[in-house]
C-alpha cells in the first residue's frame, strides 16, 4: 500500500466537494482509496478495489465498500484517466466517476468509519493497494 495524506488543515469537513483524475498504471487492485472527513469521522471511496472492480464507501455501519449498498462493480482499463468527484453534505455523500453517478447515500443515523488500512491516510488522503497509481488536478472547494 502506498499513499498521500493531507496533513494541514483541511478547509472543510463538511460541505465539500474533492475532485481529482486517477490513473491505475499498473496492477489490479485500488488505485484511488479516497480517505476524507464526514465531519467528524473518516470514510473512504474506493475506487478500483477488491481484485480491480469495486467501488463503493468503507465502510458503512461497519460494512466496507465490497458489502453495503454503495457496492457497485466497473471495469477499469490500465493507463486510462478518470474523472472522479466526491460530495459531502450533511447527510449524504455522493460520488462520481467520469460524470456517473456511483454513489449517493443518506448518512442520517449511520455510522460512518475506515478499514484499518488506510488509518495513515487520515484527515485527507489518497491510497493505492497493489496497484501503481498516478493522480492530477487534485482540487477541493467548500459548497
Amino acid at each position: 500500500m502506498t499513499g498521500i495524506t493531507w496533513t494541514n488543515p483541511l478547509p472543510a469537513s463538511m460541505n465539500y466537494e474533492i475532485a481529482l483524475d486517477a490513473m491505475r498504471v499498473q496492477g489490479n487492485d485500488f488505485f484511488c482509496g479516497l480517505t476524507f472527513p464526514v465531519s467528524k469521522d473518516p470514510c473512504s471511496l474506493i475506487v478500483g478495489g477488491w481484485g480491480g472492480g469495486v467501488v463503493g464507501l468503507s465502510s458503512l455501519d461497519g460494512e466496507d465498500a465490497a458489502n453495503n449498498e454503495t457496492t457497485k462493480v466497473a471495469e477499469f482499463e490500465k493507463e486510462r484517466w478518470y474523472a472522479i468527484k466526491l460530495r459531502v453534505q450533511p447527510a449524504r455523500i455522493q460520488a462520481w466517476i467520469d460524470r456517473e453517478k456511483y454513489v449517493d447515500v443518506d448518512t442520517t443515523d449511520r455510522k460512518i468509519s475506515i478499514r484499518i488500512e488506510v488509518e495513515l491516510s487520515r484527515p485527507l488522503g489518497i491510497a493505492s493497494w497493489n496497484t501503481k497509481a498516478a493522480l492530477k488536478n487534485i482540487r477541493m472547494r467548500k459548497l
